[in-house]
């Protein structure tokens, strides 16, 4: 890879004097055939590189300026299209795979600003791709193998949406002062758990002024791992 999307973009628009509606208009009817949409915002994002096209989106707009994908991605590729003019979500999928979903992204969170809001801007360090039926407000990356009996892992992206309170024994991200750990949950009235699911850890319990300093931040709904 030699550039980045954006910059391929970027020069497209420069060398053919073409403004980003006018991508837009190119890339209509290709949007209408395969039933995607593509946004006066979406291109917006791809050109400053605040977002990167997922394959449907870059499939279209390889359609509609007449250059392969693998090049728009920033590959050190020819430019010119192999003559395909089907997006890659029109291949036949092989026999016992199922198509990817339709995506959305969420803020990845990393190092947590003690007292401001989980999702708060300096808390932001990426936005990742979910499936646009996950019902997920944020992600966060998974350190450690506290959590592998769940069959979570070190690196793993775990999805969460934002809820106050859990259920005993569900997973959920809590937030210790100005840290996020992912653990089981169990309160009685009096105490807080926090289970590890590793037999290899001990629990946590807290009490007292000790729970004033935690808040759960939202519920564990799903998981993402790299084989």
């Amino acid at each position: 890879m030699k550039e980045t999307t954006s910059t391929r973009l970027k020069r497209l628009l420069a060398d053919r004097n073409l403004r980003q509606v006018d991508v837009l208009e190119k890339a209509a009817p290709y949007c209408k055939k395969y039933g995607i949409k593509l946004t006066k915002s979406d291109l917006s994002q791809y050109v400053t590189g605040k977002f990167t096209p997922g394959q449907e989106k870059l499939s279209i707009l390889g359609l509609a300026l007449g250059v392969s994908e693998a090049w728009l991605m920033g590959y050190d590729v020819p430019m010119q299209r192999d003559g395909s003019a089907e997006p890659a979500s029109s291949t036949k999928i092989p026999a016992g795979f199922e198509p990817l979903p339709k995506m959305k992204k969420v803020p990845l969170i990393g190092d947590i600003a003690c007292g401001e809001p989980i999702t708060a801007e300096q808390n932001i360090v990426d936005y990742v791709d979910v499936p646009e039926g996950a019902h997920c407000d944020f992600a966060l990356r998974c350190h450690g193998d506290s959590m592998i009996e769940a069959g979570i892992r070190d690196s793993d992206l775990v999805y969460i949406h934002i809820q106050p309170e859990v259920e005993d024994g569900q997973i959920a991200a809590v937030r210790i002062g100005d840290e996020a750990t992912l653990k089981r949950v169990y309160y009685d009235g009096e105490s807080l758990t926090l289970q590890p699911c590793n037999s290899a850890y001990r629990a946590r319990v807290y009490r007292g002024q000790e729970l004033e300093n935690i808040r759960i931040e939202g519920k564990a709904v799903g998981f993402f791992h790299w084989f």
